[in-house]
């Protein structure tokens, strides 16, 4: 779910508490605080040698021991247009960051209403070689591929392991 999308539920459930399901099931408090709304850029070279980027919204969650506060729909709507400067595009995808023992991050994936609640459903983010034709590439003896500015040449050997290849 991208924040535009977001922001879309958020208006059709007005006045609505908010309820955030973590991957396992669990939700986060009821009185959770969103302390931060934050653009974030990963800008890096994966391990084929393409400089790669990615961007998001993260909305930082934080649970208090007072429970008297509850975050509604329309609030958090409100807090999305003030810090509308802080994100270039309403095109991001958006992530909750929460602790629960350690400090995680999960995109957004759904949004539904029971006409009282709108429950946030997040996923779980996942690792993976983002160069499979060049670390997974067949055979030595075949045609390496053909270097670039931005994807120099590597050989099946020469990434993400010291004895070669990631798969």
């Amino acid at each position: 779910m991208n924040v535009e999308q977001f922001l879309g539920l958020l208006e059709a459930h007005p006045h609505q508490a908010l309820r955030i399901v973590l991957p396992s099931g669990e939700a986060v408090a009821a009185h959770f605080h969103i302390t931060e709304v934050g653009h974030v850029t990963k800008n890096f070279l994966d391990c084929g040698g393409t400089k790669r980027s990615q961007e998001s919204c993260l909305l930082q969650t934080w649970v208090h021991s007072d429970v008297d506060h509850h975050l509604e729909t329309s609030k958090l709507a409100n807090i999305l247009r003030i810090a509308g400067d802080v994100l270039p595009s309403l095109d991001l995808p958006l992530e909750i960051e929460h602790e629960a023992g350690v400090v995680s991050q999960y995109p957004v994936t759904a949004g539904s209403s029971d006409g009282h609640t709108l429950t946030l459903t997040t996923g779980l983010k996942h690792t993976a070689c983002l160069a499979m034709d060049l670390c997974c590439a067949p055979a030595a003896s075949e045609a390496a591929p053909i270097a670039t500015a931005d994807k120099p040449r590597i050989t099946a050997g020469a990434c993400c392991t010291p004895s070669g290849g990631c798969c």
